[in-house]
């Protein structure tokens, strides 16, 4: 893992103290980098179209980072207050000595969202049939890739053995290399991997979600000073966050489509639903905000078999459960 710049400790962006909160105070103005743009997410997304964000007296200003590189230096340079993005990364920030925690407080996902896809149907697929194939992986030391091999050796396959594995495509190109190119499977996200089927480039044929169990795939996180100076403006981003969760769990694949379309203006309704179904289905979508202990011990088994755990660092050291407790008890 590259080391990343660690530049100066985070500011404090907001000045509203909690006793201005929610009783006509003025707003809080929070940033949030996503690491993509992904139904994935769907959650945020709901909580910032059915304003269970502007209930709890926070504005957001959403922007999409592209990649974990960039989501964090957005973080640790105050481009950014809050970062959604998946655990591994606040583990690679800590191993590199920074001074100022990045904190995981409120979980989004809690499975792998990537699908195995093949070019051909395969209706009596056994994953023996991926030795000796040509498989176009994820960017090295990124949780798509880490979860794939993780899988992959859960089933008998060492994909640096037994497979082509091809790993040299820029992620924003992965899904165009797979329709022109000779890869005979690959991991792909929604909604690509359905309109790659729908399209009939391709078929989505087993879930690395299902494969892998519960992980803390995409969290929001931000600096220890940051929680430390704002414990009641992160409790009430919590707040909202599992509002928005339970009414994702309450509410039907369609009705999500409905309110998180705005958020992916090129893919029809129809394929949004579908999407988010099988999201739902494989119980992608955290219920709660809580990051348990054993999901933290999956992601560093995860790591530490794809040979990209830089160090073995403590759950309580970079995971904060209280505030999302005080809101599930609340």
């Amino acid at each position: 893992m590259k080391k990343r710049s660690m530049i100066a400790l985070f500011s404090c962006l907001l000045l509203i103290v909690a006793s201005a909160c929610g009783s006509g105070g003025e707003a809080s103005n929070i940033k949030i980098a996503e690491v993509t743009r992904s139904i994935f997410y769907a959650p945020q997304y709901v909580a910032i179209e059915k304003g269970f964000f502007e209930e709890e007296g926070i504005n957001i200003e959403l922007q999409t980072t592209w990649g974990g590189d960039k989501t964090m230096t957005a973080l640790l340079s105050d481009g950014a207050d809050v970062a959604l993005v998946g655990s591994e990364t606040s583990i690679y920030v800590h191993a590199q000595g920074s001074k100022d925690k990045i904190i995981n407080f409120a979980q989004l996902t809690q499975t792998d969202g990537t699908f195995l896809v093949a070019k051909e149907p395969k209706p009596d697929f056994e994953w023996e049939d991926l030795k000796n194939s040509t498989f176009l992986g994820q960017r090295v030391g990124g949780m798509p890739q880490m979860v794939g091999e993780y899988v992959l050796k859960q089933h008998g396959i060492d994909p640096h053995a037994d497979l082509n594995l091809i790993q040299n495509v820029d992620y924003a190109n992965i899904p165009g290399a797979f329709a022109s190119g000779d890869a005979e499977y690959v991991q792909l996200f929604e909604p690509t991997a359905s309109t790659f089927e729908k399209e009939g480039k391709g078929h989505i044929i087993a879930s690395f979600g299902k494969e892998s169990g519960h992980v803390p795939y995409t969290t929001f996180m931000t600096k220890e000073s940051f929680m430390n100076d704002n414990p009641e403006t992160a409790k009430r981003f919590t707040k909202a966050v599992h509002k928005a969760q339970k009414w994702v769990q309450e509410n039907s694949a369609k009705d999500i489509a409905e309110v998180i379309q705005p958020y992916f203006k090129d893919t029809e309704l129809d394929m949004l639903a579908t999407s988010i179904e099988r999201y739902k289905n494989q119980g992608s979508f955290a219920t709660d905000p809580i990051l348990d202990k054993e999901e933290w011990n999956n992601l560093r088994n995860i790591m530490d078999e794809a040979g990209e755990l830089p160090a073995d660092v403590p759950y309580d050291d970079l995971v904060n459960t209280k505030i999302a407790e005080e809101v599930i008890g609340n």
